[in-house]
């Protein structure tokens, strides 16, 4: 079960980093995002032709991250993910449009491509319960790599 805290998190921002990496090469990208709570997952706009477009084809597990911006260390926050992307297809690209277009209706006047993550691992740092205090949720069944 994953923290209520996360969730809010999550809905609360808009803003994602995601990173890649492929030939040992990293590379991330910002973009912008909704999350799905039912399916604990990110979905988010980018064109297939970028390099991290490109790299999600080549190794589908990414990391990122949501972060608040604040000069306040007592409220730092922000979450670092794991995840499995993918490209939705079906009734997941209907639920998947849906959402995006709820959260960023101006997107519907564009040609957009829709990617997914599954997240696997969230580690949620939240300064405001104590220095450096930590949320971890980790989904061991859909992780695929070695930690």
């Amino acid at each position: 079960m994953i923290d209520n805290r996360i969730k809010r998190f999550f809905k609360k921002h808009h803003v994602l980093t995601i990173a890649t990496t492929v030939a040992d090469e990293p590379w991330c990208a910002n973009c912008f995002y909704v999350y799905m709570e039912e399916e604990n997952a990110l979905v988010f706009t980018t064109d297939p032709a970028t390099r991290h477009g490109q790299e999600f084809k080549k190794n589908p597990l990414v990391s990122g991250s949501v972060v608040l911006e604040t000069l306040i260390i007592g409220k730092i926050r922000g979450i670092q993910f794991q995840g499995l992307i993918s490209e939705p297809v079906g009734e997941m690209l209907s639920m998947a449009e849906n959402a995006y277009l709820k959260r960023f209706p101006p997107a519907a006047l564009m040609d957009t491509h829709l990617w997914i993550v599954r997240l696997t691992h969230i580690k949620f740092t939240d300064n405001r319960l104590g220095f450096g205090k930590k949320i971890i949720w980790k989904n061991d069944t859909q992780l695929s790599t070695n930690d």
